[in-house]
């Protein structure tokens, strides 16, 4: 028999089998194991495999004919499967009773609302089993009465959390938390993340933005550039964005062979009932405590945003000593590269602060070092802000703590709002995805040369600029070890025989 490349479905639920019975192997392994059990031409890609392994569920929900095709057959409705997933999801968070009836009842009142007609389902039972097995939803049943808390309750939970905490060394213990960016917002009143505790590991943002393929991406996806992107009408975390990067972050973790905890607020997408985690185990704080205990309301997210602001605001001068119009107008894939940027560059000392800050951990703190590193930044933000020409100046305070970012990124979501984002996010954006002006490509000559003017402005008696040369160096030799590679590959293929 000729050797395949291709995997049908049921090849591929043996490969989740397979990881599921040795938790330890790694993808590379598994990969040339999935080779040799099904004679395949050659070896699938780590991508390959982490995608099989992320889509288990759906493979276990499949029938006999869908198993034995290499394609996965679509799901018919998929708007109408997206819209009920993120409600029952947001129902869960809530600790609203669901019954099959229930949710069969609101699928036919998504489907008169999405315009389905005679395309409306039969939805029986057989329908809602396919459904539940689909997203991981076990047997629909009562919660109770949904809980609030007051401040009292950090006091009251706090030995608790503690005690949960300590089971876990320092390197095991992450916090994930949702934010708004307006990546655009002028510091003016009259316009206007993930992480581990010791701060050893930062996990790769997730970016959630309106389109699929803004304009600014050139036609490449978020994940050929270099990005964990998602989309969607709202540019909301849902439910299922949030189930989905938890079970990629499990998924990471299995291949680490680490165990781990991550804390959570209750914020409506953070649904992780009947995920089948194996070396996540998920803490939820208690309502209405996260912004006194959690480590990213504690100042991570306030840490990024000021290196984000500070990135913005320092190309809004170079756009008004060039004379633009818009000072302040930057592309999505340019924002999103300041923000992977200024996450990039928070210090592992800085989001160890923030954790201890929250007095859930009872370990010293390096505060003066870490307080004098931010306030140096928040210097330069009331710097740039003195030099732009606004004419009520917001304070350092308002440009990094809007109340409208926070808003957005923990609204509950309405039906409406459930139908627009699982609506189709296959075009671009239009108006707000507007690419910036950008400059004919340079010569590797004319990079050289512009490199070469700045190393010459340079006074080395001056301590930063003794780091500017350093850096600039760094910058000319990757560009001619780059020429050279490419001058060499020419020669190759230009060689006459």
């Amino acid at each position: 028999m000729k050797p395949s490349s291709s995997l049908s479905n049921d090849q591929k639920l043996k490969i989740c089998h397979h990881k599921a019975a040795n938790p330890s192997i790694k993808q590379s392994a598994l990969a040339n194991w999935a080779m040799q059990e099904f004679k395949l031409s050659k070896v699938p890609t780590q991508g390959t495999i982490s995608n099989i392994l992320a889509k288990r569920q759906q493979y276990e929900s499949m029938d006999s004919p869908e198993l034995t095709s290499k394609r996965q057959r679509a799901v018919k409705h998929p708007e109408l499967d997206n819209v009920l997933a993120n409600w029952v999801l947001q129902c869960q968070a809530r600790r609203v009773a669901l019954s099959g009836d229930l949710i069969k009842e609101k699928a036919r009142q998504f489907a008169r609302q999405l315009e389905l007609g005679e395309r409306t389902p039969e939805f029986s039972n057989g329908w809602l089993a396919k459904f539940n097995i689909r997203h991981g939803f076990k047997a629909q049943k009562s919660y109770g009465e949904s809980g609030s808390a007051d401040l009292d309750a950090i006091d009251r939970n706090m030995p608790t959390i503690k005690e949960k905490l300590q089971s876990y060394s320092l390197q095991d213990i992450y916090n994930m938390d949702e934010t708004g960016l307006f990546y655009r917002m002028a510091p003016d009143r009259t316009i206007a993340r993930r992480q581990i505790e010791d701060g050893s590991h930062k996990m790769e943002p997730l970016i959630i933005g309106h389109a699929q393929r803004p304009r600014a991406f050139n036609r490449k996806s978020g994940e050929q550039l270099g990005f964990y992107y998602r989309s969607n009408a709202k540019a909301w975390m849902t439910g299922l964005i949030f189930r989905e990067w938890l079970q990629k972050m499990d998924q990471q973790m299995q291949d680490a062979n680490r165990k781990v905890l991550l804390l959570l607020d209750n914020a409506p997408s953070q649904v992780v009932r009947d995920l089948p985690l194996t070396n996540v185990q998920v803490f939820l704080f208690p309502a209405n405590t996260t912004s006194k205990i959690q480590p990213m309301d504690a100042g991570i997210i306030a840490t990024f945003k000021r290196r984000y602001r500070r990135f913005q605001l320092q190309d809004a001068i170079d756009r008004d000593e060039q004379k633009k119009a818009d000072i302040y107008k930057v592309d999505q894939l340019i924002a999103m590269k300041w923000a992977k940027a200024a996450w990039n560059d928070i210090s592992s000392k800085t989001i160890a602060n923030c954790f201890k800050h929250t007095g859930l951990f009872e370990r010293e703190t390096q505060k003066n070092e870490v307080g004098t590193e931010e306030q140096d930044i928040e210097n330069e933000l009331k710097d740039a802000i003195n030099q732009l020409p606004i004419s009520r100046p917001m304070s350092v305070h308002e440009l990094i703590n809007p109340e409208e970012e926070q808003q957005v990124a923990h609204e509950e979501i309405s039906d409406e709002d459930l139908i627009k984002l699982s609506s189709s996010q296959d075009q671009e954006e239009e108006e707000d995805g507007e690419v910036m002006d950008e400059n004919p490509p340079m010569s590797t000559k004319e990079k050289l040369n512009v490199l070469h003017s700045c190393i010459s402005f340079l006074d080395l008696s001056n301590p930063n600029h003794v780091i500017a040369h350093k850096v600039l160096r760094n910058i000319q030799f990757e560009i001619r070890t780059i020429e050279k590679k490419q001058t060499t590959l020419d020669r190759y293929f230009c060689k006459e025989y």
